[in-house]
């Protein structure tokens, strides 16, 4: 018996990987995409095609912790002072998408034959575009920490707060209603939904960094694990009980974990979690599509699919344009969010509960929204085939090409500039690139000879000489690019040395862990000269102050190297954390310890 209930739960795990390793593979080689191989591998094993599994819904809730778990990462990574400085992109741009998307789409249904209220429900669950797409495309194009992306995820986050007013309208909307009166429906919802966000404010602040502080007490990184899926997990509840997205306390949470001294362990402890929770979201969704509905009701499901991309597209372009987006950049955000998303299905559930629409028109729905997200993808490859970004001049700028220097240097900014002297004053060839051609005319006014390439691009490397160079020195200073350009190195060229600046300490650990020859934090080594120079100005001596350098240069290595095998909280015993009292003298008789 126990063999067999285990074989019962084993084979849908096998299956579902199965299909995910087949088909990721296969779509993205054939140049799909990640995200539309999930969605195939998930319509092939759902109950569509060969129905080995029969209820999606159920892993669709389960997997819906993949999109909280990467909204908790985006969250980590997004200080509060940088939320506070978008907050006119996301209640200013995300707003104003999101009320002329609802207009146009609400009339793009009437015209199509749909009651007013259906007409309102269907378009304003396809105005709430796919956080867990839209985040996974832009980050597998290395695009999350760009300005484009940053009005990205501006919007999401007010689309994922449109969901509490949009549910309290369908509650009031609702022939069954909620108990009690309607009027007051949406005032309720909305101050527990605010006091929700409060708590969860209020927790990060003074709460999280404690908690963590004594689960570190324990030197045991699986309670650590355990903490930060606590942390994650429980806020996601909160929020969904107070009628907010799990997806949105995620982030508010991460946002207040982004100062913590933890947060670097908490990213590597949780990262796993997501991406494996994100496929099977992806999966559950290909599953969720009913072709039986689809060869049914086609026409219907065709008609609104295109009545909506088109409206939706329409309304995406004329805000982008209004806030000064360019023509290609306005384009470009309508491929990424002219489809429907996830949050579309839980406001048709509770419009059909509620008696808005039946459930024959929630199918519908649901069908043209699983449908627009499959098709995102092929929407930004046929946009990325006919849009070109905006010329930039390029007088006076040569592209790398033949390059053979003995040193391949990716990035002339700061650091570069600097680093590039030490070489050049022994002579040392170095062939140097850089992606802002601004930068390398100015570089040019001082005698520099800087070419034109992206080192995130295989052909650029090899334009410039990666693969016959002793060396190559990488000094962007964008992280996502840096791990782009380590990555192609290491895959390529493994014999040439490898020298890379790092972000922060985390990166760091990240870097030793791939096996980069050489790596530093770009602020470690001016922080110990800006250190020994308020040493020096104390009183101690330039050869004191020396000793003392190298002494925390070693042990800042050593703990690198421990925290790299063991975790982020290892080697603290490395660190200076106050200064050491000198020890008491004994006193020579008793007779002085009485005076």
């Amino acid at each position: 018996m126990a063999e067999q209930g285990i074989t019962q739960t084993l084979g849908p795990v096998v299956v579902l990987l199965g299909s995910a390793v087949i088909a990721v593979p296969l779509f993205r080689r054939i140049g799909l995409g990640s995200v539309l191989g999930y969605f195939a591998g998930g319509l092939l094993v759902g109950p569509s095609v060969l129905g080995i599994f029969t209820e999606p819904s159920t892993i669709l809730h389960v997997s819906e912790l993949g999109v909280v778990m990467f909204l908790f990462l985006i969250g980590v990574e997004m200080r509060p002072q940088k939320l506070w400085a978008s907050r006119t992109q996301i209640f200013g741009l995300g707003l104003a998408q999101v009320l002329l998307c609802i207009a146009l789409l609400t009339g793009a249904g009437m015209l199509l034959g749909l009651r007013a209220p259906e007409a309102f429900i269907a378009g304003s669950g396809f105005v709430l575009s796919s956080t867990a797409v839209i985040m996974s495309i832009l980050r597998e194009r290395g695009a999350l920490a760009s300005g484009q992306g940053q009005q990205a995820v501006s919007i999401l986050l007010l689309e994922d707060l449109m969901i509490v007013p949009l549910l309290a309208i369908v509650a009031f909307m609702g022939a069954s209603g909620v108990p009690g009166e309607a009027g007051g429906v949406d005032l309720t919802r909305v101050l527990v939904a605010l006091g929700a966000i409060a708590l969860v404010i209020a927790a990060g602040h003074w709460l999280l960094d404690p908690f963590f502080v004594l689960l570190a007490r324990a030197r045991n990184t699986e309670v650590l694990t355990a903490g930060a899926l606590l942390v994650v997990l429980g806020s996601a509840l909160l929020m969904e009980q107070s009628g907010l997205s799990m997806a949105m306390g995620a982030f508010v949470a991460g946002v207040m974990l982004s100062r913590s001294s933890y947060r670097h362990q908490i990213q590597t402890d949780i990262e796993p979690f997501k991406g494996l929770l994100m496929g099977l979201f992806f999966l559950a969704v290909g599953m969720s599509l009913e072709l039986s509905v689809v060869a049914r009701d086609w026409q219907i499901i065709l008609a609104l699919l295109a009545a909506y991309v088109v409206a939706k597209s329409a309304g995406i372009y004329v805000i982008a344009r209004a806030f000064g987006a360019t023509n290609v950049q306005a384009l470009r955000r309508v491929s990424l969010f002219a489809q429907g998303g996830e949050f579309a299905f839980v406001l048709y559930s509770a419009a059909a509960g509620g008696g808005v629409i039946g459930a024959a028109e929630n199918a519908v729905f649901s069908s043209v929204v699983i449908l627009s997200m499959a098709l995102t993808p092929l929407i930004l490859i046929a946009a990325d085939r006919r849009l070109k970004d905006e010329p930039v001049s390029m007088d006076g700028v040569d592209a790398a090409e033949g390059l053979k220097g003995r040193v391949l240097m990716i990035g002339f900014g700061r650091f570069g500039q600097i680093a590039s002297q030490m070489l050049l004053a022994q002579g040392i060839e170095v062939s140097l690139i850089d992606n802002d051609p601004d930068r390398i005319r100015e570089a040019e006014r001082f005698g520099f000879k800087v070419y034109f390439g992206d080192g995130a691009r295989l052909d650029i490397l090899r334009q410039s000489g990666a693969e016959n160079t002793d060396m190559v020195m990488v000094c962007v200073d964008d992280r996502t690019v840096t791990d782009r350009i380590v990555e192609l190195m290491t895959a390529h060229f493994p014999s040439s040395r490898l020298l890379v600046r790092s972000y922060d300490r985390g990166h760091s650990i990240k870097l030793r862990k791939i096996g980069v020859d050489y790596e530093i934090r770009e602020t470690f080594e001016s922080a110990l000269v800006f250190g020994g120079a308020g040493l020096r100005a104390l009183g101690m001596t330039a050869l004191d102050v020396g000793e003392v350098t190298n002494d925390i240069r070693r042990r800042d290595g050593e703990r690198l190297d421990l925290q790299a095998q063991e975790g982020i909280l290892a080697g603290a015993d490395k660190l200076h954390v106050g200064p050491r009292p000198e020890p008491l003298i004994r006193p020579r008789n008793k007779a002085a310890v009485r005076k």
